[in-house]
């Protein structure tokens, strides 16, 4: 505890526990007064515990300890609004880690900027035995940024936040592109089977199933 707080009152005045018979002596006052100071922050931390442990009203210095019970570790530089709506978020994004909704979501909570996103996988079904697999052979992933500043967008942290949202196997590139900047047509399109030249490698996805 950090101590006493100026001028903050007491919730539970210790001298209101005493018998009435003791409440006119002057020196108890003033001795349970001291206490009180002593008291207050503890009493009232406590009171308010649940806006304590509430991402969206927790103190700052507890923002980040709220944030480890929901394995979200938004970074500290950011601003504090966008890392309470981190925390706020962090279960319900939980579910939805690893898929193209989930990097969506967390490239455009961190950047502010809607992505584009191209990846090599598919689902389908079929009633005939050994139908080829959707998607492609080697697992990868584009995310497209088009930004008014592509210089001032924060390529490390999006790159890291792009290899904690996917699948360690999955290949990925980053492209941060001006507005003005024209959508690739399906010309333009990565090759079948062919990974990005991104900083991570791709691996064999498992067998029998494609990312």
């Amino acid at each position: 505890m950090r101590g006493t707080v100026a001028g903050l009152p007491s919730p539970h005045p210790l001298v209101e526990l005493l018998p009435a018979l003791y409440l006119e002596q002057d020196f108890l006052r003033r001795f349970l007064s001291a206490l009180d100071d002593v008291l207050a922050p503890i009493l009232l931390t406590l009171d308010n515990l649940p806006a304590h442990l509430d991402p969206r009203s927790a103190p700052e210095d507890l923002l980040d300890w709220v944030a480890q019970w929901v394995a979200a570790e938004p970074h500290r530089d950011e601003p504090v609004e966008r890392r309470r709506t981190a925390v706020t978020g962090a279960v319900d994004r939980h579910s939805r880690r690893g898929t193209r909704g989930g990097l969506a979501e967390a490239v455009r909570r961190q950047t502010g900027v809607e992505p584009e996103i191209a990846e090599s996988g598919g689902s389908g079904w079929s009633a005939t035995p050994n139908t080829e697999l959707p998607g492609e052979e080697r697992p990868w992933v584009t995310v497209r940024l088009r930004v008014a500043e592509p210089e001032a967008v924060d390529r490390v942290g999006v790159e890291e936040l792009i290899e904690g949202e996917i699948p360690a196997h999955i290949g990925y590139e980053l492209e941060i592109l001006p507005l003005a900047a024209e959508a690739p047509g399906p010309a333009a399109e990565r090759p079948s089977g062919e990974p990005p030249s991104g900083e991570r490698p791709s691996g064999e996805p498992p067998s029998g199933e494609r990312p």
